[in-house]
């Protein structure tokens, strides 16, 4: 006998019926309230508003009423902020809206909206929305032939995004990370679209599924979201750097992290037990490796519940962290958002009597299963939850902990979605949404929470969050690395294009995991890969259980030579990258770039992506090939020095460059000015804080000038916020045949651990004849501290090193000229 559930539905074919899609219909009238413009159309319409100078904002309903709620990815400055003074006027079947920096043109009759400078000249058009049945929305836009498209955060394949199609959907992607891979830990719906010499940004603040497809549609690109809002920024150039810096300032700038999170991190999938983890920092310090950070991947807890110790694996952990941290290392430890169902355990059973837990609709709390088997997963979106798990992190604290480290918190679930069920609630502060809406948003809500809870907890020291998924605007909470990538060559090779334009989609604190996770590397592509990843905003190596170690020992005497080599390089820069840091805080440039950055207008850097620039003037080349002892670089306009030989060579063309092994090329533009520290072991080594500011370029001629601002504070703290800090201005200017040195401190109320400033200057043309009021001095009387000048006449560089005076000096180099 048979029942109803023999004609289920899903037994019979269906006959097909084509999604209706719908557009908006024409402009029926406009009303304002205050700096906002609502226009109303036959089905619903848009608020139209400029929410800073240079960014517009609109925001398409259905129905009656705009709703000008914002996500968390708006900067809380940004939060509900509006342009005054905007002029609006209706004009021949047209809206016209006007700021100081763009026009916007909305046509009433088909809601196509066009976005011109104030020179007239359009530079994005939206010619038309449509909303599908079920809730999902999609935008089609002009592409003309000239178009290049950057950024969008953590995608795979090459730098320029023209003919690609990517949707963004926070998703825990073990295998495989391959260019076609669409979606992977990271969601920024934010895309640079270049076309000619002007640039824009769009940016499409729904943190459910969204899609950016220039592929699929000839002339036009799409960007659409499956539910809830389509909420989209305009965002005006004209140059890249603009868009950058103000997509950044909209959705927020990373924070000053504590210097000793830009030093080298160590970590593995696990060290197993204390003994272990002490053994490894008492390697790294034995061989005179600089190290600052040892990571606890998920066994060092009790049966994985987070905020444990094993008690068996790690039976002191409070012993330890004195330990390590008596040799200037600290522990970074995993917290996973999953928490285990055990009764017996207290998160667990104060997240069930207090309703910290995501849940159905009916009340039941949704488990999943993670590492620690069944679990249920806080629900960050809730502020009381938010301050309830922020406050865990006492359980780190008191061991003197400062970093944490977020993973699986796309968030990954054991299941054949790999996520949450779309239906589970999130109470979102008394505006509950599903799942489905708000899922780019968790990995970012649970970093926030762990950052200012980590911060309440550490006495005004500023913590070090890092994170596996994220939404735009995690940038404001936490560094970011680019997930479990293996031990391939083309994977080191996809980590450039991915880190830089994740740093022009304003995560400018990023990286991949040295060497590869997943996979077995090898002493070749663990040099290659560590020489290009000292000079990664993040620098971690990391590798899985079951394969080769990958510690910088592990391959021989020679191997951990180049590395010992290069993870010091990257300490005897730490005073420039510091620098480059406190810029992308303050103005959301990145910390690494792609050179057509810098150069925009070179047709050559337009996809180039095989190398780029740490600030604006130093070239860094990979070699991402086995068995390469030369490679071709490119050079743009200007001159430029080879940092290991010396020599210079003239842009704007291509050369090839030497590189055997111990060598990655690696160049310095004439006129900058590159500050080196000393080598130290870690970031907070007391040490003296001597800075050598490298010149590159030196001319006598009129004209010639090189500045740099060095921005200094503790490093570790947040006094810098009450500006307790120090800037030191360097010039060198050229003229009548002579050079002009000088330096002076603008505020100097932090006060660096240094008796002496050197400067060595890489001239050309000329002859150094001597440097008025400074004595000749020998390398050994140079050695010992005492000012003076000292001429290298082969190697073309002049050294001066004179005390360093809170009033700044200046000196005249005379010249053979």
């Amino acid at each position: 006998m048979e029942g109803s559930e023999a004609i289920r539905p899903d037994k019979h074919e269906m006959t097909t019926v084509p999604e209706n899609w719908k557009d908006l219909g024409p402009v029926t009238g406009m009303e304002k309230r205050g700096d906002v413009f609502i226009c109303r159309t036959e089905r619903g319409g848009a608020a139209a508003l400029f929410t800073a100078p240079g960014i517009f904002r609109i925001k398409f309903f259905i129905g009656s009423e705009a709703d000008l709620a914002q996500t968390i990815a708006i900067d809380p400055a940004y939060r509900l902020k509006t342009e005054s003074g905007i002029q609006a006027e209706e004009k021949e079947g047209f809206l016209i809206f006007r700021s100081s920096v763009m026009e916007v043109e909305l046509e009433k009759q088909t809601f196509m909206i066009t976005v011109r400078d104030l020179d007239g000249s359009v530079v994005s058009r939206q010619t038309s929305i449509s909303f599908d049945p079920r809730g999902g929305a999609r935008a089609v836009y002009d592409m003309p032939a000239n178009s290049h498209f950057y950024g969008l955060g953590e995608k795979s394949s090459f730098l320029d995004k023209r003919g690609e199609r990517y949707t963004n959907w926070n998703t825990d992607v073990y295998a495989p990370h391959m260019p076609e891979i669409e979606a992977l830990y990271q969601s920024v719906p934010f895309l640079i679209h270049r076309s000619g010499e002007k640039s824009c940004g769009l940016f499409l603040d729904n943190p459910g599924l969204t899609e950016v497809d220039m592929r699929s549609h000839g002339m036009a690109y799409t960007m659409g979201c499956s539910t809830g809002a389509y909420d989209l920024y305009f965002i005006a150039g004209p140059s890249m750097k603009d868009v950058v810096m103000r997509y950044t300032a909209l959705t927020g700038r990373i924070q000053l992290p504590p210097k000793w999170a830009l030093g080298y991190h160590q970590s593995r999938y696990s060290y197993m037990n204390q003994q272990e983890v002490l053994q490894l920092a008492h390697t790294f310090r034995e061989k005179g490796i600089p190290c600052d950070v040892i990571y606890l991947d998920i066994h060092y807890m009790d049966e994985y519940r987070v905020f444990t110790f094993d008690p068996v694996r790690f039976p002191d952990p409070k012993a330890m962290m004195n330990e390590l941290r008596e040799l200037g290392i600290r522990i970074v430890p995993i917290v996973d958002p999953g928490v285990k169902k055990d009764p017996n355990y207290r998160v667990y059973r104060e997240g069930v009597q207090q309703e910290h837990f995501c849940t159905k609709l009916e009340g039941d709390i949704y488990f999943g299963e993670v590492w620690p088997g069944i679990s249920a997963f806080p629900d960050f979106t809730d502020d009381r939850t938010s301050n309830w798990w922020g406050d865990q992190h006492a359980f780190y604290t008191q061991y003197g902990i400062e970093g944490i480290w977020n993973d699986m918190n796309e968030p990954a679930v054991f299941n054949e979605s790999k996520t949450m069920d779309l239906d589970v609630i999130h109470r979102n502060n008394g505006d509950m949404k599903t799942h489905e809406e708000l899922h780019n948003a968790y990995g970012l809500l649970m970093s926030k929470a762990t950052s200012e809870g980590m911060e309440r907890h550490m006495d005004n020291r500023r913590p070090f969050v890092l994170t596996r998924a994220g939404y735009a605007g995690i940038q404001r909470y936490a560094a970011v690395w680019t997930g479990d990538n293996r031990s391939f060559w083309e994977h080191m090779a996809l980590a450039m294009p991915m880190v830089l334009n994740m740093g022009l989609s304003g995560l400018a604190f990023s990286g991949p995991d040295i060497g590869g996770f997943a996979h077995h590397t090898s002493g070749e592509l663990l040099v290659r890969w560590t020489q290009m990843g000292v000079f990664f905003p993040y620098c971690r190596n990391h590798s899985s259980i079951d394969t080769l170690r990958q510690e910088p020992w592990s391959f021989g005497p020679a191997t951990e030579g180049i590395l010992r080599d290069y993870i010091g390089l990257r300490y005897r820069w730490m005073p420039h990258l510091y620098n480059l840091f406190h810029e992308a805080a303050s103005t959301g440039l990145p910390v690494i770039r792609p050179l057509v950055l810098e150069y925009p207008e070179d047709p050559k850097v337009t996809n180039l992506c095989d190398q780029f620039l740490l600030g604006d003037s130093v070239l860094v080349a990979p070699v991402y090939r086995p068995d390469t002892d030369h490679r071709a670089v490119y050079l743009p306009a200007g001159e430029w020095f080879d940092y290991w030989t010396g020599d210079k060579y003239e842009g704007g063309r291509h050369i090839l460059a030497e590189c055997p092994l111990e060598i990655m090329p690696l160049y310095i533009k004439a006129g900058a000015i590159v500050p080196e520290g000393m080598l130290m072991q870690h970031a907070e080594e007391d040490a003296d804080e001597t800075v050598t500011f490298q010149i590159y370029g030196a001319e006598a001629r009129e004209g010639f000038t090189a500045d740099y601002s060095l921005y200094e504070d503790d490093g570790v703290t947040f006094d810098y916020r009450n500006q307790v800090s120090s800037r030191l201005h360097v010039s060198l200017k050229g003229g009548d045949g002579m050079l002009h040195l000088s330096y002076e401190y603008d505020d100097r109320r932090y006060e660096a651990n240094r008796n002496l400033l050197v400067f060595k200057l890489r001239y050309s043309g000329f002859a150094p004849q001597g440097v008025e009021g400074l004595h000749a001095v020998t390398a050994e009387q140079l050695q010992g501290g005492m000012e003076g000048w000292m001429l290298d006449e082969p190697g073309g560089e002049l050294c001066i090193q004179v005390h360093d005076r809170p009033t700044g000096a200046s000196w005249v180099i005379r010249t053979g000229e």
